[in-house]
């Protein structure tokens, strides 16, 4: 296995995108910048709303400023679709900013893995939806989505 790899590896099978999936959302919902840059190449090239970013240095960056806004983050990504080295899904999260208006926030995401399983793209669109503290959905302590939690369908979001 090369070094610098995260199985599992394309060309993806339904199991192991749906694999790759729940890696992604459970390292975003660790809210670690430096740990989430890992999985991406190191020249790893994003458009995330309106905003491109470049490079492991930048993603740190980038999400580091993420997640100063977005409090008490919960994520959850679902396989939409795959095919050889990429991979859709559709996510929701939500999270409140710091005068504790709370948010749930919509999108796809395509993305490109290199042969050693690390994302090379990631194109993301995404809306942003006010919700009230009591219409939250997404309740877990910080850190990985509890297996018994439901998924996006099971919400019906």
């Amino acid at each position: 296995m090369p070094a610098e790899s995260r199985p599992p590896f394309p060309p993806f099978t339904r199991e192991t995108a749906i694999q790759k999936v729940r890696a992604a959302e459970d390292g975003w919902n660790s809210r670690d910048p430096e740990k989430v840059a890992l999985a991406y190449t190191v020249d790893s090239h994003w458009r995330n709303r309106a905003e491109f970013v470049d490079g492991r240095e930048e993603i740190v960056a980038f999400l580091t400023r993420k997640w100063r806004r977005e409090l008490d983050y919960r994520l959850i990504k679902e396989l939409w679709a795959y095919d050889g080295n990429r991979i859709a899904v559709r996510f929701a999260y939500e999270c409140h900013d710091d005068s504790g208006n709370w948010f749930r926030s919509y999108g796809n995401e395509n993305w490109e893995f290199d042969a050693n399983g690390l994302m090379a793209h990631r194109y993301a669109c995404i809306n942003d939806l006010p919700i009230k503290e009591s219409e939250r959905m997404f309740h877990w302590p910080p850190g990985r989505r509890p297996d018994d939690h439901p998924d996006l369908s099971d919400l019906g979001l």
